[in-house]
């Protein structure tokens, strides 16, 4: 193991400047030169300072991470959307082999001894403020999938689902679409926050008002259900002056909004377009086939374990990272302009 005096031998200086100038002390007075020539040396003899040197002998391989799901199992089967998210998480757990423990939605928190007995936390979708800060404060390391809390201490790996829809709503815009409704839900992350919406609806009514045409008739939240599609399709339907094109939340509802259009006798799209987010594969199935916003949810999956790892592996900073959506274009709707 290379010495501090061995460094200063070799530059012609004290170990104590050796010492003072290895960490980074400022009022340190010496030329540039010798500056240089210590740094220059302890590099060359590869030398490690006592911190380095402990924190590579503490830092173990990740062997087991815990999965914290805001949804219940039930729920989570009904979303193929976040179907595909954990089974991003578990390959690329598995390319590691990497145990997974998957703890799913309840009412009360998990014992934080399966937090503790893990090598960190991949938390997945919305959940509330004070889970966010029970995750942070009983866990090793914890990274978000789809979901970057109001706290950037926290690494995190989503999509924006708010320019996802701005971008969503210009190109049916420029399609000539005029009366464009949506239908979704409420932000389940704020629960306790009556009329806080989600994202996606945030982003449609910003969009609409600063365009000058927002009609809150043609704007209607639920639950994030094929049966709120459905329910909800009907009653924006049923408006006076009904809309040319309906954004849905997801591809759950939009199978909902389907159901709904060919019961009252329309057609898709020629009487109304339909557009949603997520691009499950039943999205390619309907008739007419769904035009969608594709989010990546299993290359997030897949980057919250990249994330996870550089934490285990000593990174200090926290990280976010937004994954591009992709617009995917179907029969659903006119073609793009």
């Amino acid at each position: 193991m290379v010495t501090l005096k061995q460094i200063a031998s070799a530059v012609g200086v004290s170990s104590a400047t050796v010492s003072r100038v290895l960490n980074f002390d400022e009022t340190l007075s010496v030329t540039a030169q010798t500056r240089r020539a210590i740094i220059e040396t302890a590099e060359a003899l590869s030398y490690s300072t006592p911190r380095n040197r402990n924190r590579g002998t503490l830092t173990r391989p990740a062997t087991k991470v815990a999965l914290v799901h805001f949804l219940r199992p039930d729920q989570e089967l009904a979303d193929p959307y976040y179907v595909s998210l954990r089974l991003g998480i578990e390959k690329r757990c598995a390319e590691h082999k990497i145990e997974t423990v998957k703890i799913y939605h309840t009412e009360a928190m998990p014992d934080p001894k399966l937090l503790k007995a893990t090598s960190g936390v991949i938390a997945i979708g919305a959940h509330e403020p004070a889970a966010v800060a029970w995750l942070k404060q009983h866990s090793r390391f914890v990274v978000f999938a789809d979901y970057a809390p109001q706290d950037d201490e926290i690494d995190a790996v989503h999509s924006d689902r708010k320019l996802a829809m701005r971008k969503l709503l210009k190109a049916l815009t420029d399609m000539e679409y005029r009366r464009i409704g949506f239908i979704g839900w409420w932000d389940q992350a704020h629960s306790g926050q009556a009329g806080t919406w989600e994202e996606r609806g945030l982003a449609y009514m910003t969009f609409l008002q600063e365009t000058g045409r927002f009609d809150p008739a043609l704007c209607l939240f639920d639950s994030n259900t094929e049966q709120s599609g459905y329910t909800l399709t009907k009653q924006i339907l049923s408006h006076p002056k009904p809309p040319d094109a309906i954004i849905t939340g997801n591809d759950n509802m939009a199978v909902g909004a389907y159901r709904a259009i060919h019961e009252m006798g329309l057609k898709i799209p020629d009487d109304v377009a339909i557009a949603s987010f997520n691009d499950i594969s039943v999205a390619r199935f309907l008739n007419p086939p769904l035009s969608t916003v594709r989010l990546p949810s299993e290359v997030i999956g897949q980057s919250a374990v990249d994330m996870l790892l550089e934490r285990v592996a000593g990174r200090e900073t926290a990280k976010r990272a937004i994954l591009a959506s992709k617009m995917i274009w179907r029969g659903s709707t006119r073609g793009p302009a």
